[in-house]
């Protein structure tokens, strides 16, 4: 079939679809009468507290809450690098919730980690504190019979997704297509927050989707995140952002939802909400005795807290998805913007993807000129680590640009990186009960409390197109998904928010701004801990070897770079570099640089693929599409 035929019936199909976007008010009133009465009403506990449990970290969000004043807020503040602190931190608060649980998300999958959160959320509604779920609709619930048991679980309970294509839960490949065709412009447009926060007391925001691979529960392919636990008047901030959201014209009920309203209509029989099976149970039970066990919470959580003062909780506007050029609904973007152009001695970044809006751009230029520039420090992926390999062409592009116009010393994370593995491997492991150990196995050690899982293959049941570039080595891979910043040891950002045109100008954005040297010493060192030799290779300048041969590649290049497509120039201004054995880690701009680092070539450890190819083509010819990448 030609293009222009495929064209018109791509186009055709959207203008059916478009036709049956919207549900009668008559079809919403008997899916809701359907919900209604097989609903079950009568909440699980009768006491006040709805039979919250005690949690020190809630205990400590109500203390900074109730020493905070309108002009002089306190907050309790805990990073939270680890995986599993994160999970078991989500848990404990949705135990302790007495009032309100609201959770704001990208990525709702159905592993085990998801099933866990969600089950626990439903067990809270039960018990009678209001649960509210806002999820991104293209990779959040795609199956039906799943949201028909959310639908009747509890009253308590309600779910909505935001920005549904075509006003359904589930995205087939023909509402794809036809979505991208008739309305490019919304169907690109994603909410991207994430947030969880419990009676407006405590909050969490950060980077982690409800997914394995946020959590170090993939077999395969796990993702270096970070979030911030934050409890005090910023987390009010968040409920108030949360209460926008679901207000939007966006967020759609499920009952409004085609699919999902055809599909309770024809099951009008209670489903019931089914206890959760899970791939690894003894992992998820090993997090769930975590989370009641306070002298856990203790020690992995609130010993290196922080009592702080302001901290400011920021999110772009849903209005960003709607008029995206209007400066108040970038809220959180400016001030992203903001925080990088007050730098005066050092920026450290951490970003999965290093590919600069415009205003970046500049930014980053103007920083660069003053007469002493700050020192900037950009821990990202190698496409090796990365699973968005799209994304790292158009940065690869631009390498020599960020290293000699914006100063960038730039990192790239090694997708068997020495210290997430060590961390993974304590997350991923399974719990050895006192049955197993009082079995009398002699193939247990009694003093060993886990067990190792399994491997099922690259990225397990994962679809292809989420898959990295194939690698000369094995093993379990990392990507880096952790989204920070710290400026001048002064103050720094965890949130949402990827370096990016994408997280700019389209997807809605959240995190938290920390004033706190303390805490910005914290994340900083946490930063860097990425960057070192174990963990990452550093991009530097190619060493001359041939002067007349090297400078006429450098010109050919630099004349491939600059052209929108065509650039097919082998031969780039920079390369990744390794530490030699014996040498210390020094900076690239350090004179014994090359005496201690060698180059391991432009795509270290990459096998020969489909994926490396395309790499080459997208430097090439996709640098025009880098806003939606």
């Amino acid at each position: 079939m030609s293009p222009r035929p495929l064209a018109l019936l791509v186009l055709l199909a959207a203008t059916v679809l478009l036709e049956g976007c919207t549900l009668s008010r008559a079809q919403i009133r008997r899916a809701d009468a359907v919900v209604a009465a097989t609903t079950p009403v009568a909440p699980l506990c009768e006491r006040a507290d709805h039979c919250a449990r005690p949690s020190p970290l809630l205990d400590a969000g109500r203390q900074a809450m109730a020493a905070s004043t309108p002009d002089s807020p306190r907050h309790v503040v805990a990073l939270l690098n680890a995986s599993e602190p994160a999970l078991v931190a989500r848990l404990d608060l949705i135990r302790a919730a007495r009032h309100t649980i609201d959770v704001q998300t990208y990525i709702w999958d159905q592993d085990d980690a998801g099933r866990l959160v969600l089950d626990e959320l439903v067990q809270a509604a039960r018990r009678g504190v209001r649960v509210r779920i806002l999820a991104d609709q293209l990779f959040s619930f795609g199956d039906l019979a799943l949201l028909d048991r959310l639908a009747r679980a509890s009253p308590n309970l309600e779910v909505r997704l935001y920005n549904p294509t075509f006003r359904e839960a589930s995205t087939s490949p023909l509402e794809w297509a036809a979505g991208i065709a008739c309305c490019f412009f919304r169907f690109n447009q994603r909410m991207h927050n994430k947030v969880l926060v419990v009676d407006a007391t405590v909050g969490i925001t950060g980077g982690r989707n409800y997914q394995n691979r946020y959590f170090d529960w993939d077999d395969d392919f796990d993702y270096v995140d970070r979030d911030v636990l934050v409890g005090g008047p910023a987390a009010a901030a968040m409920a108030d952002s949360f209460a926008m959201f679901w207000r939007h014209k966006r967020s759609v009920p499920l009952t409004h939802l085609r699919d999902v309203n055809r599909y309770i209509l024809a099951h009008p029989a209670a489903p019931g909400w089914p206890a959760p099976e899970y791939a690894h149970p003894q992992r998820v039970y090993r997090v769930e005795q975590e989370a009641d066990d306070a002298s856990w919470l203790r020690a992995h959580i609130l010993a290196d807290s922080l009592r702080t003062g302001p901290v400011d909780f920021f999110s772009d506007l849903p209005a960003k998805t709607d008029q995206p050029l209007k400066r108040q609904a970038r809220q959180f973007t400016a001030h992203v913007m903001q925080m990088i152009g007050a730098a005066r001695r050092e920026v450290v970044l951490q970003t999965p993807y290093l590919v600069l809006s415009r205003r970046a751009r500049h930014l980053f230029e103007r920083l660069h000129e003053k007469a002493t520039p700050p020192r900037i420090v950009v821990s990202t992926n190698s496409l090796a680590s990365t699973d968005a390999f799209a994304v790292y062409a158009v940065s690869y592009k631009h390498r020599k640009r960020y290293l000699k116009k914006y100063g960038f010393e730039i990192y790239e994370l090694k997708p068997h990186a020495a210290d997430p593995a060590a961390a993974n491997a304590s997350a991923s492991l399974e719990w050895v009960g006192e049955d197993a150990r009082a079995s009398g196995d002699p193939a247990q050690d009694a003093s060993q409390r886990y067990v190792g899982t399994e491997s099922h293959g690259l990225l397990g049941s994962h679809g292809s197109s989420q898959r990295p570039a194939p690698l000369m080595s094995e093993g379990r891979r990392f990507a880096l998904h952790a989204k920070s910043i710290v400026v001048d040891d002064r103050f720094a950002m965890v949130g949402s928010h990827n370096f990016d045109p994408r997280s700019d100008h389209y997807n809605t954005e959240a995190g938290v701004i920390v004033y706190d040297r303390r805490f910005a010493e914290q994340l900083r060192q946490a930063i860097l801990r990425d960057t070192q030799p174990q963990n990452a290779w550093v991009i530097a300048p190619r060493r001359p070897v041939v002067p007349v041969l090297t400078k006429l590649n450098q010109a050919i290049g630099d004349f491939s770079e600059s052209l929108p497509l065509f650039d097919f120039w082998p031969y780039r201004y920079a390369t990744s570099y390794q530490l030699r054995g014996g040498c210390a880690p020094m900076r690239p701009s350090d004179p014994a640089f090359y005496s201690c680092y060698e180059p391991v070539g432009d795509f270290p450890d990459v096998a020969l693929s489909p994926k490396l190819i395309y790499t080459r083509l997208i430097t090439a010819f996709g640098s025009s599409a880098s806003g939606i990448l």
